[in-house]
């Protein structure tokens, strides 16, 4: 649709950016904090951009207070951060630590005292360690009530200050890069093994938010689903067949279980035809089939381009850039569902992300269409690259560019009838860059540090910190 005039954005829209803990608290073993599986994999050489860790990562542990000034200044309605499991349970399960509730329950306060909504992430990424040992993480159905344990003592703390939670971050993701292509912990590659953990993660996910309505009964909750839709290569029908296998097995895996409670057909039966089937067990297909989320949260940042691949095609190696060269990420596929292919139309970041704002707004129509309006959050948006500091300042108009072409896909989307809560960008200061160090950025706050120095941390406003200012000023208005 083109419109002559576009709809405008609720009064109440959430304007917000993220975070998520590894990558910017730091004080990894301060305060009681127990270990996490990201703490233990940057110890295995060359598994991250220079071996980078979050040991210290941006200091917002020790550094929140200024970092939520900053925040006040630009105007932020919203912040979306996540709690590090093991700074509540070490151990990932028995004793809590009264200090790690302490100071999440800090940060909540002064979130709320400089009028910015808190946004809570239950899971990103950061298992405790000590059930990767006992019992292998995702891979045991035992996590589904330590999950849930861990979910009921956040409800019971902050349910009362906190309206919008988030399950797990990018299910996808994290299972995905963790048993297929062995890029993040626990590095499996294993496709049996990865869809038995990606079902145990529906599971937990499914009993959170059960559990979540008895505690946080006015609050809403949901997953936040790494979505990238996918086009076709050409008009042949090969290659539309390939899209649609691809928006099967890539979204509608995740996104048919959260919102239908169910697997989608075609995939169901690729998996079984190959042996790949997860176990469900009695009671499974109920326990998804009872919830359903208030919200879809999406992190979004790029589209992908399939065509045909045969039955003795391209498979996946694992490959991605992880060093900001552009042009040295490698397509991939599943030989006899679909491969990847470079869109001629789109172009790219240095890290080979297609640019592509117009793909977010087809995206959510999508999920609109096909999941009954559910209401969307976008959980995660944003752009990385080199940013330099040049006498205090950084001009980032690239990225002003990139945040307002994607603003505007929001209000055509929702122009269009989707119901959209709000836009969190990713990210609000610099951060880790889980395996690609401290170089690829994408905060409004540039942090001065780098792989191999932590200096002073001192951080500077960028351009486009000034600019989204502006753009909350307006209710969007002003882009």
């Amino acid at each position: 649709m083109i419109y002559k005039e576009l709809d405008k954005f609720n009064n109440n829209f959430l304007w917000g950016s993220a975070s998520a803990a590894y990558q910017v608290e730091g004080a990894y073993d301060i305060d009681g904090k127990g270990l996490s599986i990201w703490d233990e994999y940057v110890k295995i050489p060359n598994k991250t951009f220079k071996n980078t860790n979050g040991n210290v990562a941006v200091d917002h542990y020790h550094r929140y207070k200024e970092d939520v000034a900053l925040m006040k200044e630009m105007g932020l309605k919203a912040y979306r951060f996540s709690i590090a499991w093991t700074r509540i349970y070490p151990n990932g399960r028995g004793e809590v630590n009264e200090k790690g509730l302490e100071f999440y329950e800090n940060l909540i306060n002064e979130l709320i005292l400089n009028g910015i909504e808190p946004i809570v992430t239950i899971y990103h990424w950061d298992l405790p360690q000590a059930l990767q040992d006992l019992y292998g993480g995702w891979e045991s159905r035992e996590i589904i009530n330590d999950f849930k344990v861990y979910c009921e003592t956040l409800y019971k703390r902050f349910g009362e200050k906190v309206k919008y939670w988030v399950t797990l971050n990018e299910q996808n993701v994290f299972i995905g890069l963790g048993y297929e292509t062995a890029l993040h912990p626990p590095g499996v590659k294993n496709l049996k093994r990865m869809m038995e953990a990606n079902h145990i993660a529906n599971l937990a996910n499914a009993e959170a938010i059960k559990s979540f309505r008895k505690y946080v009964p006015n609050g809403k909750i949901g997953p936040s689903f790494a979505f990238g839709p996918n086009y076709a290569y050409t008009c042949k029908p090969e290659d539309v067949l390939a899209m649609e296998n691809a928006e099967e097995m890539n979204c509608y895996w995740w996104l048919d279980v959260y919102l239908k409670g169910r697997y989608p057909g075609m995939a169901w039966k690729y998996m079984e035809k190959n042996g790949l089937e997860p176990t469900i067990e009695d009671g499974d297909i109920e326990i998804l089939k009872e919830v359903k989320p208030d919200f879809i949260g999406i992190n979004y940042y790029r589209t992908g381009t399939v065509m045909a691949n045969p039955l003795d095609g391209l498979g996946k190696d694992g490959s991605m850039n992880k060093s900001g060269k552009k042009g040295t990420a490698k397509d991939s596929g599943i030989p006899g569902v679909y491969r990847t292919i470079k869109n001629p139309y789109l172009e790219a970041t240095n890290w080979d992300w297609e640019i592509d704002p117009q793909g977010l707004r087809i995206g959510m129509r999508r999920i609109s269409s096909r999941y009954d309006n559910i209401p969307i959050l976008i959980t995660e948006n944003g752009l990385g690259e080199f940013d330099k500091l040049e006498s205090g300042q950084i001009h980032d108009e690239y990225r002003i560019e990139y945040l307002r072409e994607h603003i505007l896909a929001c209000k055509q989307a929702i122009t269009d009838g989707v119901e959209l809560l709000g836009y969190c960008t990713w990210s609000f200061t610099d951060l880790l860059s889980w395996l690609n160090g401290y170089q690829k950025r994408y905060g409004f706050v540039y942090v001065d540090r780098d792989e191999l120095e932590e200096k002073e941390l001192k951080r500077y406003k960028k351009d486009s910190f000034y600019w989204y200012k502006e753009v909350i000023d307006s209710n969007g208005e002003k882009l």
